[in-house]
Protein backbone atom coordinates (compact mmCIF):
# COMPACT_ATOMS: atom_id res chain seq x y z
CA UNK A 1 0.00 0.00 0.00
CA UNK A 2 0.91 3.48 -1.05
CA UNK A 3 -0.13 6.84 0.55
CA UNK A 4 -1.60 9.27 -1.81
CA UNK A 5 -2.89 12.85 -1.28
CA UNK A 6 -5.84 13.55 -3.42
CA UNK A 7 -6.95 17.12 -4.65
CA UNK A 8 -10.47 17.54 -5.57
CA UNK A 9 -11.08 20.31 -7.58
CA UNK A 10 -14.75 22.23 -7.54
CA UNK A 11 -16.45 20.19 -4.99
CA UNK A 12 -18.78 21.94 -1.88
CA UNK A 13 -18.16 25.10 -3.62
CA UNK A 14 -21.61 27.52 -3.30
CA UNK A 15 -23.62 24.56 -2.68
CA UNK A 16 -22.46 23.45 -6.13
CA UNK A 17 -20.54 19.60 -6.25
CA UNK A 18 -21.82 18.83 -2.63
CA UNK A 19 -19.71 15.66 -2.05
CA UNK A 20 -19.49 15.43 1.95
CA UNK A 21 -16.63 14.21 3.29
CA UNK A 22 -17.94 10.67 5.11
CA UNK A 23 -19.80 9.55 1.62
CA UNK A 24 -15.87 10.62 -0.06
CA UNK A 25 -14.21 8.47 3.00
CA UNK A 26 -16.75 5.58 2.62
CA UNK A 27 -16.44 6.24 -1.69
CA UNK A 28 -12.53 5.29 -1.35
CA UNK A 29 -12.87 2.74 0.91
CA UNK A 30 -15.42 0.98 -1.37
CA UNK A 31 -12.74 1.42 -3.70
CA UNK A 32 -9.78 -0.54 -1.40
CA UNK A 33 -8.43 2.32 0.13
CA UNK A 34 -6.88 2.09 3.50
CA UNK A 35 -6.89 4.45 6.28
CA UNK A 36 -8.90 6.91 4.70
CA UNK A 37 -9.01 10.64 6.18
CA UNK A 38 -9.87 13.88 5.01
CA UNK A 39 -9.75 17.43 6.26
CA UNK A 40 -11.80 20.50 5.22
CA UNK A 41 -15.13 20.44 3.28
CA UNK A 42 -12.54 21.59 -0.18
CA UNK A 43 -11.82 18.30 -1.20
CA UNK A 44 -8.58 16.86 0.54
CA UNK A 45 -8.13 13.22 1.12
CA UNK A 46 -4.74 11.25 2.09
CA UNK A 47 -5.56 7.15 1.47
CA UNK A 48 -3.40 4.17 1.42
CA UNK A 49 -4.39 1.98 -2.25
CA UNK A 50 -2.40 -0.70 -3.85
CA UNK A 51 -2.85 1.05 -7.17
CA UNK A 52 0.94 2.43 -8.35
CA UNK A 53 -0.49 4.94 -11.49
CA UNK A 54 -1.74 7.76 -9.77
CA UNK A 55 -3.52 8.57 -13.12
CA UNK A 56 -5.49 5.62 -13.38
CA UNK A 57 -6.67 6.24 -9.78
CA UNK A 58 -7.58 9.80 -9.97
CA UNK A 59 -9.85 8.60 -13.39
CA UNK A 60 -11.49 5.49 -11.20
CA UNK A 61 -11.91 7.99 -8.33
CA UNK A 62 -13.68 10.35 -10.91
CA UNK A 63 -15.77 7.40 -12.44
CA UNK A 64 -17.02 6.90 -8.71
CA UNK A 65 -17.82 9.97 -8.06
CA UNK A 66 -19.69 10.54 -10.61
CA UNK A 67 -21.87 7.18 -10.81
CA UNK A 68 -22.54 7.54 -6.99
CA UNK A 69 -23.06 11.33 -7.31
CA UNK A 70 -23.93 12.87 -10.69
CA UNK A 71 -20.74 14.93 -11.11
CA UNK A 72 -17.46 14.55 -12.37
CA UNK A 73 -14.69 16.32 -10.59
CA UNK A 74 -10.90 16.86 -11.60
CA UNK A 75 -8.99 14.61 -9.13
CA UNK A 76 -5.40 15.37 -8.28
CA UNK A 77 -3.52 12.42 -7.61
CA UNK A 78 -0.17 12.98 -5.54
CA UNK A 79 2.16 10.76 -3.99
CA UNK A 80 3.52 11.62 -0.59
CA UNK A 81 6.96 12.72 -2.26
CA UNK A 82 5.25 15.11 -4.86
CA UNK A 83 3.95 17.04 -1.97
CA UNK A 84 7.25 17.08 0.24
CA UNK A 85 8.81 18.38 -2.79
CA UNK A 86 6.34 21.39 -3.36
CA UNK A 87 7.10 22.51 0.33
CA UNK A 88 10.61 21.87 0.36
CA UNK A 89 10.61 24.25 -2.55
CA UNK A 90 8.40 26.48 -1.56
CA UNK A 91 10.30 30.09 -3.52
CA UNK A 92 8.55 32.38 -0.88
CA UNK A 93 9.57 31.07 2.59
CA UNK A 94 8.90 34.84 4.09
CA UNK A 95 5.10 34.14 3.60
CA UNK A 96 5.14 31.01 5.74
CA UNK A 97 4.06 32.57 8.83
CA UNK A 98 0.98 33.95 7.24
CA UNK A 99 0.16 30.97 5.63
CA UNK A 100 -3.62 32.24 4.24
CA UNK A 101 -1.50 34.57 1.56
CA UNK A 102 0.57 31.82 0.13
CA UNK A 103 -1.25 29.06 -2.42
CA UNK A 104 0.18 26.70 -4.04
CA UNK A 105 -1.35 25.64 -7.71
CA UNK A 106 -0.94 21.73 -8.46
CA UNK A 107 -1.11 21.02 -12.16
CA UNK A 108 -2.48 18.68 -13.76
CA UNK A 109 0.73 18.64 -16.36
CA UNK A 110 3.45 20.52 -17.29
CA UNK A 111 2.20 23.83 -19.42
CA UNK A 112 3.95 23.33 -22.64
CA UNK A 113 4.39 26.96 -23.28
CA UNK A 114 3.30 28.81 -20.41
CA UNK A 115 3.17 32.70 -21.21
CA UNK A 116 4.78 34.05 -17.95
CA UNK A 117 5.02 37.61 -19.11
CA UNK A 118 1.11 37.55 -19.03
CA UNK A 119 1.18 36.68 -15.70
CA UNK A 120 3.90 39.39 -14.92
CA UNK A 121 2.14 42.32 -16.34
CA UNK A 122 -1.72 40.91 -14.60
CA UNK A 123 0.01 40.62 -11.16
CA UNK A 124 -0.83 43.73 -8.31
CA UNK A 125 2.70 45.14 -7.05
CA UNK A 126 2.94 43.33 -3.92
CA UNK A 127 1.99 39.87 -5.46
CA UNK A 128 5.02 37.24 -6.29
CA UNK A 129 4.54 34.19 -8.17
CA UNK A 130 6.66 31.13 -9.09
CA UNK A 131 6.21 28.16 -11.65
CA UNK A 132 8.34 25.22 -10.49
CA UNK A 133 8.53 21.18 -10.38
CA UNK A 134 4.87 21.42 -11.59
CA UNK A 135 3.46 24.07 -8.88
CA UNK A 136 2.75 27.43 -9.36
CA UNK A 137 3.65 29.34 -6.03
CA UNK A 138 1.56 32.86 -5.68
CA UNK A 139 2.56 34.57 -2.66
CA UNK A 140 -0.57 37.41 -2.43
CA UNK A 141 -0.40 39.08 0.53
CA UNK A 142 -4.02 41.21 -0.35
CA UNK A 143 -5.82 37.70 -0.71
CA UNK A 144 -6.73 35.73 -4.02
CA UNK A 145 -10.06 36.89 -3.54
CA UNK A 146 -9.51 40.11 -5.92
CA UNK A 147 -6.35 39.04 -7.19
CA UNK A 148 -6.33 39.27 -11.31
CA UNK A 149 -3.10 36.73 -10.98
CA UNK A 150 -5.14 34.16 -9.55
CA UNK A 151 -7.98 34.48 -11.50
CA UNK A 152 -6.16 34.35 -14.87
CA UNK A 153 -3.77 31.67 -13.78
CA UNK A 154 -5.05 28.52 -15.14
CA UNK A 155 -6.52 30.33 -18.50
CA UNK A 156 -2.53 31.47 -18.73
CA UNK A 157 -0.71 28.24 -18.32
CA UNK A 158 -3.17 26.56 -20.41
CA UNK A 159 -3.25 23.11 -17.89
CA UNK A 160 -6.26 22.60 -15.15
CA UNK A 161 -4.79 23.43 -11.42
CA UNK A 162 -6.58 23.04 -8.22
CA UNK A 163 -4.84 25.52 -5.39
CA UNK A 164 -4.57 25.46 -1.52
CA UNK A 165 -2.75 27.37 0.59
CA UNK A 166 0.25 26.67 2.66
CA UNK A 167 -2.21 25.87 5.75
CA UNK A 168 -4.03 22.88 4.29
CA UNK A 169 -1.14 21.73 2.17
CA UNK A 170 0.97 21.40 5.78
CA UNK A 171 -1.82 19.72 7.32
CA UNK A 172 -2.49 17.35 4.73
CA UNK A 173 1.65 16.53 4.36
CA UNK A 174 1.28 16.06 8.54
CA UNK A 175 -2.07 13.74 7.83
CA UNK A 176 -0.21 11.52 5.19
CA UNK A 177 3.19 11.23 7.18
CA UNK A 178 1.29 9.89 9.99
CA UNK A 179 0.79 6.76 8.35
CA UNK A 180 3.45 6.56 5.88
Amino acid sequence: MKTYIALFRGINVGGNNVLPMKDLVALLGNMGSKNVRTYIQSGNAVFEHAEKNTSQLSSEIRVAINENHGFEPEVFVLELAEIERAIRSNPFPEAESEPKTLHLYFLASEPNNPDLGVLESIKSDDEQFALKDGVFYLHAPEGIGRSKLAANTEKVLGVATTGRNWRTVCKVMAMANEHS
